[in-house]
């Protein structure tokens, strides 16, 4: 397929790129902001995890419903009604005083990230279909906004604790900031986006997408990526502020050298996949993910902790997004594909915050975030079974 983006269409990408570096802000404002939040309000680990599920089930709440909103009133019009719910989710956690109100808030957080994460996905696929080197870029944008946000929260916090309660109101601006780049983006429902020749026009509203073997595998290895990766992003900074294995101060840092190697392994990934074959790329990911975060568990030292971090970072970096991309003839295909894969592999990130947190409750945060070893060697396996089936697939 040969394919050429409009002046039209490159608008539509780069504001799709820079809009998503705030939603990777917004998505690692969750975990960062929790320790300060469950400190401020006195809450048990129980409610904690709540929060961070909250999170994820207002994510997979509007990634279910973003598909058929856009279809009965555009995907402009549609991106626009949810994301006016960023702004005002940061403005209750500001306001607001009751657990009730806080637990709003946080679904808000995700209904909004799940919309955003759908429009750009679905956008960039269709400007690009299948083409990983394209969507790893999209995802760089995420990582570059996940670190950001841990490194603004160490200064703004450097004078005290209480002082978490600017980050805030700094992400209620950038909500706002965002609605408006929306306004500006041109309709992708428009023609004259790209140029492209092999690919079919007009997208099918079935779910003729559920026959098909690869739409599954997707939908089980994002499953367990999302398990893996909200649980380490949701109480990471909690695990290591808890458990003392590294100084409270540097806890935040964590998360910002967690994020920037993700960064680094995305364009990494985002280059390499012009050069490997994806089938090939994928599997190495998976065992990095596997080996580094077993050793998290076991490391001790300052040096080998940040280590594994950076390690871990780096192997998952490209997963999601080259994982998606086995799914992009599916994509441009079904207008409804998306929204039921993210929404069906947005499961593990509702189910896994709780896990943790509940088996922390009752024995200790430790034993909490070993759970999560067994998730990434479930999706190492899920890994090499897509690619083998991708490629059978490909040599008929």
């Amino acid at each position: 397929m040969n394919f050429k983006l409009t002046a039209r269409g490159k608008h539509q990408l780069f504001t799709s790129y820079g809009v998503f570096i705030i939603n990777g802000m917004l998505a690692l404002s969750i975990g960062s902001l929790l320790p300060f939040i469950r400190d401020a309000r006195g809450l048990d680990y129980v409610f904690a995890g709540l929060l961070v599920s909250l999170h994820s089930i207002g994510n997979l709440a509007s990634s279910f419903l973003a598909g058929p909103v856009a279809g009965k009133i555009g995907r402009k019009k549609g991106i626009l009604c949810f994301n006016i719910f960023y702004a005002i989710s940061f403005l209750l956690l500001i306001v607001g005083k009751s657990n009730p109100i806080l637990a709003i808030a946080f679904f808000l957080t995700g209904f909004t990230r799940g919309a955003t994460s759908n429009f750009c996905n679905s956008v960039v696929n269709d400007l690009a279909p299948g083409k990983a080197s394209i969507l790893n870029g999209l995802h760089a944008m995420f990582s570059i906004g996940a670190f950001l946000f841990p490194l603004v929260l160490t200064l703004i916090t450097a004078g005290g604790a209480e002082r978490y309660v600017y980050a805030l109101i700094m992400m209620m601006i950038l909500g706002i900031i965002s609605f408006l780049l929306y306004l500006m983006i041109p309709d992708p429902d428009v023609a004259g986006n790209a140029k492209e020749e092999g690919t079919p026009e007009v997208k099918e509203g079935g779910v003729g997408f559920f026959k098909e073997g690869i739409f599954w595998l997707v939908v089980l290895t994002l499953f367990f990526y999302l398990c893996a990766e909200q649980g380490v992003i949701g109480w990471m900074v909690t695990y290591f502020s808890d458990t003392g294995f590294i100084d409270e101060k540097l806890s935040q840092i964590t998360a910002s050298v967690l994020w920037i190697m993700i960064l680094a392994g995305r364009l990494t990934v985002a280059w390499a996949s012009t050069r490997m074959d994806k089938r090939k790329l994928l599997p190495y990911m998976g065992i990095g993910i596997v080996l580094f975060f077993v050793a998290l568990l076991f490391a001790r030292q300052t040096a080998l902790i940040v280590i594994c971090i950076m390690g871990f970072g780096f192997s998952m970096a490209g997963i999601y997004p080259t994982v998606v991309s086995f799914t992009g003839d599916l994509i441009h295909k079904y207008s409804l594909a998306w929204s039921f894969v993210l929404t069906m592999a947005s499961f593990g990130s509702i189910i896994m915050p709780s896990v943790i947190g509940s088996i922390a409750e009752h024995a200790g945060i430790y034993v909490g975030m070993s759970s999560v070893a067994v998730v990434v060697i479930l999706d190492f396996v899920l890994i090499l079974i897509l690619t083998a089936y991708a490629g059978k697939k490909n040599a008929k």
